[in-house]
């Protein structure tokens, strides 16, 4: 489980991957896992080149949004069976813990990082693909598409990269619980209904709509995007009032903002706000 040979760099939009593919538009990153011909599973080198892209965002004022999708029909079919499953039933259990620890900080980085992130979901989405589907901030399904916590189908719990955490605050405990338990397929109409996914849209259009969205979010208020995400992620520990004190003090944060007065001036003149992150 060695490093990945190319260190993410900054500016994103300079940065060639070797375990997927990235495209910097108008400011939105378009992250595409990208082993179509079997259907886009994860290796030990994809996940910690993807956790240090996430972390890389952070460096980059020019990408305020994310989306992340699979190539050839796809997103993510989870982990390599014979590129890591294999190898982990050799490992001792400090080899499995340095794995499994290494898995969840990706998504310990989709929720750090402080740009919002759509997921394209079309296809097959399982196992770790699943879960980054999870991590995303939101999620668009094509028609079709399909999402399966497959733990338990090999053998393990449910408890994996934050699932048991994550999966019951977007569709609650007891369809979580069924997912986890039994390992078997959401249905887009299904995750559609249970908040799981926006919407619901053609294969064709699943990766032009996230980036419409990716882009609409690019365009607002950088600073109080980030705040907002932040304050989404913190106020699951906190109770109501500690809530209300927390975003008393973000939102006096973000009137300070360059583009809090661009907003004022805009409505007062009766013009759409450009924002610039400011």
């Amino acid at each position: 489980m060695s490093r990945p040979a190319n260190p993410v760099t900054v500016p994103l939009a300079d940065y060639s991957p070797q375990h997927f593919m990235l495209a910097v538009v108008d400011g939105v990153a378009t992250v595409t896992l990208n082993r179509p011909e079997r259907k886009n599973p994860l290796t030990f080198e994809s996940y910690r080149e993807l956790t240090d892209f996430f972390r890389a965002c952070a460096f980059d004022d020019a990408v305020k949004s994310i989306v992340v999708t699979g190539a050839g029909g796809n997103f993510s079919s989870g982990g390599d069976v014979f590129e890591i499953i294999g190898p982990l039933v050799k490992m001792d259990t400090k080899g499995l813990t340095a794995f499994t620890r290494m898995t969840g900080d990706l998504v310990k980085a989709m929720r750090a990082c402080p740009q919002p992130i759509v997921a394209a979901v079309e296809g097959i989405c399982a196992g770790a693909g699943a879960i980054i589907a999870m991590a995303s901030d939101m999620r668009l399904a094509a028609s079709g598409a399909k999402v399966a916590f497959l733990f338990n189908k090999v053998g393990l719990a449910g408890c994996d990269m934050g699932a048991c955490a994550i999966l019951p605050r977007i569709i609650g405990q007891s369809r979580a619980s069924e997912l986890l338990y039994t390992g078997r397929f959401m249905t887009a109409e299904e995750g559609e209904r249970w908040g799981f996914f926006s919407r619901i849209v053609t294969p064709e259009q699943v990766l032009p709509q996230a980036q419409i969205l990716a882009k609409q979010i690019a365009e607002g208020p950088t600073f109080a995007n980030t705040m907002t995400k932040r304050m989404l992620a913190m106020e699951w520990a906190m109770s109501v009032e500690e809530a209300i004190e927390a975003e008393a003090v973000a939102q006096a944060l973000c009137m300070t903002t360059a583009d809090f007065e661009r907003a004022f001036e805009a409505f007062a003149n009766e013009v759409k706000p450009v924002f610039r992150g400011d």
